[in-house]
């Protein structure tokens, strides 16, 4: 498995960063912009772009929209998981709609996550 970062997504990867979803940009400048602990916007990890990442914790984020939820999504979505589950890091996801309707509870997820995580990643 290759667990080098793939130079050839870092334009794609700042294109991403330029252009974030609104519900990523709700995420990143009303929450983890704002977290003590530092989170990078659309991380290339491997052949991937992980739309946050914390690499303290070891915490990915995802927002996904509906394309994750037809079938080819899912398999993609599974695949990628495993692929950064093997790094030793867990992936978190929530749609757009979980952030745009449920945006405090998404946050308190995050929260309790990067505590558990955090704890779980120190020596």
């Amino acid at each position: 498995m290759n667990r080098t970062n793939n130079p050839k997504l870092k334009p794609f990867a700042q294109k991403l960063r330029r252009d974030m979803t609104k519900e990523e940009r709700r995420l990143w400048y009303d929450f983890l912009k704002e977290l003590p602990v530092n989170f990078n916007r659309q991380k290339v990890i491997g052949n991937y772009i992980a739309d946050f990442y914390c690499a303290s914790a070891k915490l990915i984020i995802e927002i996904d929209g509906t394309q994750h939820y037809e079938k080819e999504g899912k398999e993609s979505d599974k695949i990628r998981d495993s692929y950064f589950f093997d790094l030793g890091m867990k992936v978190l996801r929530y749609s757009n709609y979980d952030v745009n309707s449920n945006f405090d509870g998404v946050c308190e997820d995050i929260l309790r996550n990067l505590k558990e995580h955090s704890k779980s990643a120190s020596p």
